[in-house]
């Protein structure tokens, strides 16, 4: 399909909302990606992605950090704004930073607040013990549509001792389906399954009513998601073995700049009269 010919589809496609994500629950997989800036949402606008999410990923993506944890709400909020402003179809979700959940009820309520007013339509939330299920219970109540994420939850990476698979072994696949249950009681409209054992995956999607979407997880999940700039091959150094260079746009970059370099240098460009 040509260029424009996809622009004009995408013009005719409708606004993603909760009940179209809860509808796909066993039907065609959701597509979603991480955004972080207005450049990219409005490519992303003219593409059949489902949902975009403002992930903490940011911290590693834009800011350059070893971890998630170091991202503010603030933070959050920004890139928030940024990419409502170009985006309008896709479902568009934000991280809850790490020390929002499961701590302090004002905090997390004030925290989901902002990201909602920035131009959030759902947040999501990592972990499901019984503190975070209970707070995203009032969340839901209150009209905050909230996205669960077990699993590897790398605001907790310190204490799973890295970035592991999860949910291996009968006793870790109880645990998780437990998790994902409980979250689809608080009000969940789907949970984020990151690094879990394909088996697992399997099992969890299965035993609750809401889609999950799948990320290093297999592809039994109800969706996939990826961080947009790995996708992209925009660092090709970055590539565990769940990850599908979709483009290899670091060369391109790359030789696209060293192009201008020399044409600059070589007064080549601007071209003269």
């Amino acid at each position: 399909m040509s260029y424009a010919a996809n622009s004009e589809q995408s013009a005719q496609r409708k606004k993603r909302r909760v009940t179209d994500i809860l509808q796909r629950k066993g039907g065609v997989p959701l597509t979603a990606l991480t955004c972080y800036d207005a450049t990219f949402a409005r490519l992303l606008e003219k593409t059949d992605l489902d949902l975009v999410l403002v992930g903490d990923s940011l911290g590693h993506v834009v800011q350059g950090g070893d971890s998630t944890l170091t991202v503010t709400v603030d933070d959050i909020a920004y890139h928030t704004r940024c990419v409502a402003r170009s985006l309008k179809i896709p479902l568009l979700v934000a991280d809850v930073p790490f020390g929002s959940a499961g701590f302090s009820d004002e905090r997390l309520y004030v925290d989901a607040e902002k990201l909602m007013r920035s131009g959030a339509e759902a947040v999501k939330i990592e972990g499901a013990s019984l503190d975070v299920c209970r707070q995203i219970s009032r969340l839901t109540t209150h009209g905050i549509p909230v996205v669960g994420h077990i699993g590897l939850v790398p605001q907790s990476v310190h204490a799973l001792g890295g970035y592991r698979i999860q949910g291996r072994g009968n006793e870790a696949q109880q645990r998780l389906i437990s998790e994902a249950q409980r979250l689809v009681e608080a009000g969940c409209f789907c949970i984020v399954l990151e690094l879990v054992d394909e088996s697992t995956a399997a099992a969890v999607t299965r035993a609750v009513s809401v889609p999950t979407i799948g990320i290093g997880s297999g592809n039994v999940c109800d969706g996939q998601i990826l961080v947009l700039q790995d996708m992209l091959g925009l660092n090709l150094d970055f590539k565990p073995k769940f990850l599908k260079h979709f483009a290899e746009l670091e060369n391109a970059v790359v030789n696209a700049v060293s192009n201008y370099c020399r044409e600059v240098t070589a007064r080549e460009f601007p071209a003269g009269k």
